[in-house]
């Protein structure tokens, strides 16, 4: 089995995992991420302690790879600091994107690397970044409720 395999396998696994697809109880932030080009929503639950991500989920409908590239991003993130989450989110955009990641940026991604080989799928690039686009916006905009659109 080859790397591509894997990750394939693992982008399938996590489109199915329920771990993450829960409702937070009075959330610092809950905001609606959404894709018009292919119909994928999510909505991201973030309850801050201080600069801590205490505890991050989320709820939506969309293709497996907005699902699973949700999914990936909430176990990446959890526990982190908020600035910690944005230079992460960062690295995932700019690696989609087509730009060469240190070996050291590549582990802080942890199981999210698996989506590097989607910037070859221009159509599903949108797909994969949503839920990290859609943190930056949480984070930088310190908004409590709203809704993002990638554009």
């Amino acid at each position: 089995m080859n790397l591509n395999d894997i990750y394939t396998e693992l982008i399938l696994e996590q489109s199915r995992n329920k771990k993450n697809r829960r409702e937070i109880d009075n959330p610092t932030y809950k905001e609606l991420g959404h894709n018009p080009s292919c119909g994928d929503e999510i909505t991201l639950y973030v309850l801050m302690d201080g600069d801590i991500l205490k505890d991050v989920s989320y709820t939506g409908v969309g293709c497996a790879i907005s699902q699973a590239s949700t999914s990936i991003m909430v176990d990446t993130i959890k526990g982190l600091e908020k600035n910690e989450t944005i230079k992460l989110a960062n690295d995932f955009i700019e690696m989609i994107k087509g730009k060469e990641l240190t070996e050291k940026e590549m582990d802080e991604l942890g199981d999210a690397i698996a989506f590097e080989s989607i910037k070859n799928l221009p159509a599903r690039v949108k797909c994969a970044v949503l839920p990290w686009y859609t943190i930056k916006n949480i984070l930088e905009e310190g908004k409590t409720q709203g809704s993002f659109t990638v554009e």
